[in-house]
């Protein structure tokens, strides 16, 4: 009988696992990602930091230096193996032995290149099993006051002007066609520019949201419409520089 590959989650944050671990991950994940010798990982650092905290809260089954563990970014994404050897990179599951798929952040498989290897395993019959953690997709959902009922994710979208002004305003008619959430993800270090382009581009009855450092401490849900926001950042000019650099989500519904 094949093992199982389990969809393992991390946390949103490099802040401090050990203290995060609790508040978004339940016993029973922990204690599963405890007993797992055998690793697909987005990134192999942070997997570590992880399975350091998991430790502290349930006993691994085995140093994490003796774990296997291979990195896994999708194809052309400098990857240790390529796409065709994702069987191989399977293998422990054939031989019996349980597996877990780790991302770098959040829930494995969802925006991330873990769904390569669910798909993989779905094909060679390896029973798949997701457990429970953060998602900051969710979470800003949730947070945002938005349609919870529609809602489409877009990944990135265009960097560069002014592809990334019509992408925004194709975005926008989407939404008000169907009173549809649209949610995306930007490169932190982006997050200004963003903001800036959608205050320049969108409605200004658009409800806009940024949602940023989801499940931390120092989370940050800003919601309303587009006009509110420009007027907030006349009283405050900070603010842009406040979610700088900061991991985030934006949506918006027209």
């Amino acid at each position: 009988m094949p093992g199982t590959l389990y969809l393992i989650p991390n946390t949103l944050g490099d802040d401090d696992r050990e203290s995060q671990l609790n508040h978004v991950l339940p016993r029973d994940t922990i204690e599963r990602a405890s007993q797992l010798r055998y690793w697909i990982v987005e990134n192999a650092k942070t997997a570590r930091a992880l399975l350091k905290a998991v430790g502290s809260q349930s006993p691994l089954i085995c140093p994490i230096q003796e774990m296997q563990m291979t990195e896994w970014r999708g194809p052309g994404k400098d990857s240790s193996h390529g796409s065709t050897n994702l069987k191989a990179m399977l293998q422990p599951l054939l031989d019996g032995h349980d597996m877990g798929l780790m991302s770098e952040a959040g829930l494995p498989a969802i925006a991330d290149p873990g769904s390569d290897v669910v798909n993989t395993a779905h094909q060679m019959g390896i029973p798949v099993r997701a457990l429970i953690g953060p998602n900051s997709l969710l979470l800003a959902l949730m947070s945002s006051g938005m349609n919870g009922q529609s809602f489409a994710f877009h990944g990135y979208i265009a960097v560069k002007e002014p592809e990334r002004t019509a992408a925004l305003k194709q975005l926008e008619q989407e939404s008000k066609r169907k009173h549809q959430t649209q949610l995306w993800i930007e490169t932190p270090y982006r997050n200004a520019a963003m903001i800036e382009a959608m205050l320049q581009s969108l409605q200004g009855n658009t409800q806009m949201c940024v949602a940023a450092d989801l499940s931390l401490p120092n989370a940050l849900v800003i919601s309303k419409t587009v006009s509110a926001w420009q007027a907030q950042i006349k009283k405050e000019p900070g603010l842009l520089q406040a979610l700088h650099q900061r991991p985030a989500v934006f949506l918006i519904l027209a």
